[in-house]
């Protein structure tokens, strides 16, 4: 479960956490948006930060614009994807449709500084694209029908998760 795939992980916290959660996400999921802006910013203060969680992020996109974003957000830098992660999620209404608009993930991308060369060169990357999907039959493999799907210490818990939810899972696993 904790072992990381083949782009190995995406994560925040302290390696040494005694908590691991680990989140399967979907960059065009409504439900993974309001996680992000209205538990994560509690959870990452009480936990994250202290020490007392490592959180991993790991892809799960439904849909071929996902799918993309998802792509992007990998080509970006390390040190700016947790960066680029939250603002794909609260500027979905400017990048999600039924069919795949790039130059509207684009315009998401390059806030971080990402080029139109390196954008479109990271969507040919057949490799991170093989590597992505996966990371997604890994997820199924583990029991993800869908997101958000977080394992906290390898136990689930799916869908819209409150603050109060994933805090006691938290510190059942030993993190108070």
């Amino acid at each position: 479960m904790v072992t990381p795939g083949p782009l190995g992980d995406r994560s925040l916290g302290s390696a040494n956490a005694p908590v691991v959660v680990v989140e399967y996400a979907s960059l065009t999921c409504p439900y993974c948006r309001n996680f992000h802006e209205k538990v994560f910013p509690r959870l990452k203060r009480t936990y994250i930060d202290t020490g007392k969680v490592r959180y991993v992020v790991r892809e799960f996109p439904i849909g071929r614009s996902a799918g993309n974003a998802a792509i992007i957000n990998r080509c970006a830098p390390a040190s700016q994807y947790f960066q680029l992660y939250g603002l794909f999620l609260t500027h979905q209404r400017e990048w999600v449709s039924q069919e795949v608009r790039l130059d509207a993930i684009y315009g998401v991308a390059k806030r971080i500084g990402m080029s139109r060369a390196t954008f479109d060169k990271c969507l040919a990357n057949q490799s991170m694209i093989d590597a992505l999907d996966e990371v997604k039959q890994r997820g199924r493999r583990l029991g993800v029908k869908g997101t958000p799907t977080f394992f906290v210490n390898g136990q689930k818990a799916q869908g819209a998760v409150s603050y109060d939810e994933i805090k006691a899972m938290i510190e059942s696993k030993g993190s108070t």
